[in-house]
């Protein structure tokens, strides 16, 4: 009987302790300037296995409170970014900011569902959300499971910005900025004046292949007016932190040659089949994940530039 209560204890013990483990788990973050902190994505697709962490996200810490820009791909993402900003300030979290509504960058939105707490995104935002909200969840149970999506929730913004706003951390503001239809139709950007540092969403990418949601016309001149931005390094929505505006290059050239390769296939009336087969395919070396999108890619440009 005495080896059956020790073995018990011995079980609640373990089982406390992976308990605790698991919520003080925190999401690796590096500091890429003073007060700036960073969690690299992976280069992949969204899967159960890695918790749908594939975007960029941070936070940035002021002297009186914390803004945080994109949550991630999972509740529990954002439950691990949490721990990660909690582990290094006990400031109060001022604002969620989403750079768009894909949901890499805001399936952990209702990790920081609190009191005090403003949710910020473009004016388009809570449209989109509402629009594609379901299909989300439904496209993304089959590849991440029951587990992970049970527990998302939509977390549309109560401020919204059209143009520029400006938000105050305390001696630290940070410069919010919407975007016409490029990547998507809801892209916004974060500039922290302090470290001149952009947090730029997926209007740009390194590395990883550019993913076409809106208007690749509009994001082509997006890039033109976003490399006017006085920033020193950018964080993309996915790839390394990289020095601006140097990191737009490849991005713009990709973009070119798709735009380019699709208005001469409707020139030469060819069907829209034939942009997913053939437009963009000389960038196929250059990009990661380019058979997981380009097609989809070009069959978007190609839809857009078809009437022009």
């Amino acid at each position: 009987m005495a080896h059956r209560v020790w073995i018990l204890a011995l079980l609640a013990i373990l089982g406390a302790s992976t308990f605790s483990r698991a919520q003080q788990q925190q999401l690796a973050v590096g500091e890429i300037a003073p007060g700036l902190f960073v969690h690299d994505g992976l280069t992949a697709l969204m899967t159960r296995e890695n918790e749908g962490a594939i975007a960029n996200v941070g936070f940035i810490i002021g002297e009186s409170g914390v803004a945080v820009i994109d949550t991630g791909g999972s509740v529990r993402e954002g439950q691990e970014l949490r721990a990660a900003i909690r582990a290094r300030t006990d400031k109060p979290i001022r604002y969620i900011i989403n750079t768009h509504g894909h949901p890499d960058h805001v399936f952990g939105n209702a990790a920081f569902v609190r009191d005090g707490t403003e949710f910020v995104g473009h004016r388009n935002l809570p449209r989109a959300l509402a629009e594609r909200g379901q299909f989300y969840i439904d496209a993304f149970r089959r590849t991440m499971g029951d587990a992970l999506i049970d527990e998302v929730r939509f977390v549309p913004p109560t401020r919204l910005v059209e143009g520029t706003i400006k938000l105050d951390l305390g001696s630290r503001t940070l410069t919010l900025r919407a975007w016409p239809a490029a990547h998507s139709d809801n892209d916004l950007t974060v500039f922290d004046e302090q470290t001149r540092t952009l947090f730029a969403g997926d209007l740009v990418f390194l590395t990883h292949t550019p993913v076409l949601d809106g208007s690749v016309r509009g994001w082509l001149g997006v890039i033109g007016e976003l490399g006017t931005v006085p920033a020193q390094r950018v964080v993309p929505g996915h790839g390394p932190v990289s020095e601006w505006p140097a990191a737009l290059a490849d991005e713009r050239r990709y973009l070119e040659t798709l735009a380019s390769d699709v208005r001469g296939l409707v020139a030469r009336g060819e069907p829209i089949t034939a942009a997913g087969n053939s437009a963009a395919a000389s960038e196929r070396s250059r990009w990661q994940l380019f058979d997981d999108y380009n097609a989809r890619n070009a069959i978007t440009a190609f839809s857009e530039m078809e009437w022009e």
